[in-house]
């Protein structure tokens, strides 16, 4: 058999590092509770509770954010066999074809491998131009794996 391999890694696109994030939210928290302390000081001690609340849903929002920020689809094609592979948050999950029964459709603006009358959506983090280019990729892919017998 031929040791053909071409794989394509998709990721989200994450402005902030893991580090910058708690650094961001140690700013955050320490400029609120500042302020808050200040109010509280005035005598307007009522405003430290809201400040409690607002951490906690920055802290909510960054976890969300944290959680989903190394979710990826990595496509493979190796052994005559396509392979897609995506990990969101906590979850992962697998789908594989034979290469000669898998096809590349598109629809609405979305990107699909379909074999076996299932079928997988991919590349769901790139732009629309993006996704064109890696459909035409895919295509000519399997076309020159199924002329070569792989």
């Amino acid at each position: 058999m031929n040791d053909l391999a071409v794989g394509w890694t998709i990721k989200r696109n994450c402005s902030a590092s893991p580090r910058q994030l708690a650094l961001v939210y140690a700013s955050i928290v320490a400029v609120s509770f500042a302020f808050g302390a200040a109010f509280a000081a005035r005598g307007l001690w009522l405003v430290l509770p809201f400040v409690g609340l607002e951490v906690l849903a920055v802290a909510a929002a960054f976890l969300v954010y944290g959680r989903h920020a190394a979710d990826y689809e990595r496509i493979e094609l190796r052994d005559g066999v396509v392979t897609v592979r995506r990990v969101e948050g906590t979850r992962s999950s697998e789908w594989g074809a034979r290469s000669a029964w898998t096809r590349v459709e598109s629809e609405a603006g979305r990107l699909y491998l379909a074999a076996h009358g299932t079928r997988i959506e991919v590349g769901r983090y790139l732009t629309h131009g993006r996704r064109a280019a890696l459909a035409q990729e895919l295509r000519q892919t399997l076309r020159t794996t199924a002329a070569s017998g792989v």
